[in-house]
């Protein structure tokens, strides 16, 4: 028999010929999706379209078991992906397969999957996992909080790697399924629609839907012991309220201010449009925290914000990040104004409307009080710094910018204006830039000096009535108007996001 000798420079070569081109050119994701202020939040190379969590808590240990699913497609060639996650891994199957893995830095879990993912191909991901959410902790911080009855988890930027895996990243939104199991006599809140609860064997099950994209920081996962409402809006959407059992003096003003969500919400119709998801509602857990936080569908609230007694302006506030934050979410996390902005002139609106004191008037009274050699004046709400990215100025300069910008464009552009963006941007991202380009288009006029002004020139800017003129000194008289009426019941949310 004739054998042919192939020497090895011609073996290799040949050898190249039949391995996939996709293995040859994958590359491992970055483990950042390249936002400015939090280089390691997201993932790059893939994106998620679909949670399956499946957990199970017992409050008397904090231990979370889970398994989660998680419905993904590669946009490039992947040797290797990233997730964020802080919880102990037993086990990540890639398509099936059993997956190497590894952890590196803050919360970067490496996957290096059995086969290299191909460009533009689905792919599942399971990961089962165990731990207490109230160990793990980042630069000292938890986003995980316990109760006397349970656990929480809500927070921005960051609060999926206390109990999920994920792309944590606001830019790669999806669909959740949220099925948690506890002993009897607990309950499991989340986002969306509960689908079912079942019990068995001393322990019940509540399965959850939100059915629209959703940032991974607004889901939300509350367990404990609760008192909860139910009701419809006019239009028949879902409602549902939960609040801690042991609020104390608080319960009675947290249920005074919560339990007009549904009429907050219609309310907000007539100014944002139509409301963007499947459910309502909100709730407040017996935290000792300050802050409260727009979770999609279901806003958390800690009980101090209603220390002083019913506060509907930070309903107001959390309701109005549905459009402004939750539907239409930053693109990057320097262009947070597109979220807070909004959310504190609806606190303003909503005021004109209870005739406690006009848009104007709170913005005149913002501007008067403040004086120029403030330091206020010196953060930039386009781009305030991942120092201040939830300082006073992105709320409050933030919103005289937008009654700046009614001023200059009159009330019926203005409120086409609000109206219009959440849907031309429904379920997307959007940055700082993207917001100026739009007014424009609807106003027919050139706005982007106003913006640069008041989102980016540090130092205080003129600013006065309707009448003012571009480049005319400030109207605003020598001593403040009188003050709001409802001006206190604003600056008692001013630490609404002070995580």
């Amino acid at each position: 028999m004739y054998r042919k000798v192939i020497a090895p420079s011609v073996l290799a070569a040949s050898l190249l010929l039949v391995i996939p081109a996709s293995a040859a050119s994958s590359v491992q994701g970055a483990p950042g999706i390249g936002d400015s202020y939090y280089p390691e939040s997201g993932n790059g190379g893939y994106d998620v379209s679909h949670y399956d969590l499946r957990l199970q808590y017992q409050p008397k240990t904090d231990l979370l078991e889970g398994t989660a699913t998680l419905l993904t497609t590669a946009k490039q060639d992947l040797s290797r992906f990233n997730l964020d996650f802080g919880l102990k891994v037993s086990e990540i199957r890639v398509n099936g397969a059993k997956a190497k893995f590894a952890t590196s830095g803050a919360h970067e879990l490496e996957v290096t999957p059995a086969q290299p993912l191909a460009k533009g191909k689905q792919a599942t991901v399971v990961v089962k996992y165990a731990g207490k959410p109230s160990e793990f902790k980042v630069d000292g911080w938890s986003a995980w909080q316990r109760t006397p009855d349970g656990g929480i988890a809500a927070q921005e930027p960051d609060s999926a790697v206390w109990w999920f895996p994920s792309n944590d990243h606001p830019l790669d939104k999806a669909t959740f399924d949220v099925s948690i199991n506890v002993p009897d006599g607990t309950q499991a809140i989340s986002n969306g629609v509960l689908q079912s609860q079942t019990s068995r064997l001393g322990w019940t099950r509540y399965n959850w839907r939100s059915n629209k994209p959703q940032a991974t920081y607004l889901a939300t996962l509350a367990i404990g012991k609760f008192d909860i409402t139910t009701d419809k809006t006019a239009s028949g959407l879902p409602i549902l309220n939960a609040y801690s059992k042991d609020l104390g003096d608080n319960a009675g003003s947290a249920r005074a201010s919560v339990e007009r969500t549904g009429e907050v919400a219609e309310w907000l119709e007539s100014v944002f449009g139509p409301y963007p998801f499947n459910a309502l509602g909100g709730y407040v857990p017996n935290v000792p925290t300050g802050f409260a936080l727009e979770t999609q569908t279901r806003p958390f609230y800690s009980p101090r914000q209603f220390a002083n007694g019913a506060n509907v302006s930070v309903v107001v506030h959390e309701l109005a990040h549905q459009w402004y934050g939750d539907s239409v979410s930053v693109d990057n996390w320097k262009d947070i104004w597109v979220n807070e902005g909004f959310a504190r002139y609806a606190q303003w609106l909503w005021s004109e409307k209870e005739g406690e004191g006009t848009a104007q008037e709170l913005a005149q009274w913002t501007y008067d009080t403040r004086p120029a050699e403030d330091p206020f004046w010196q953060v930039k709400p386009g781009d305030p710094g991942a120092e201040n990215q939830f300082h006073g100025a992105v709320y409050d300069r933030g919103a005289i910018a937008i009654q700046a910008l009614r001023n200059e464009v009159g009330d019926e552009k203005f409120f086409q204006i609000l109206k219009g963006w959440p849907t031309e941007r429904a379920y997307g991202n959007a940055k700082v830039g993207d917001f100026v380009r739009y007014a424009e288009k609807v106003s027919n006029k050139p706005l982007a000096q106003l913006f640069d002004t008041w989102l980016y020139t540090p130092g205080k800017p003129a600013f006065g009535a309707p009448a003012a003129k571009p480049g005319a000194r400030s109207l605003a008289p020598t001593k403040p108007a009188a003050e709001p009426k409802s001006w206190k019941k604003i600056a008692a949310t001013n630490n609404i996001h002070e995580h």
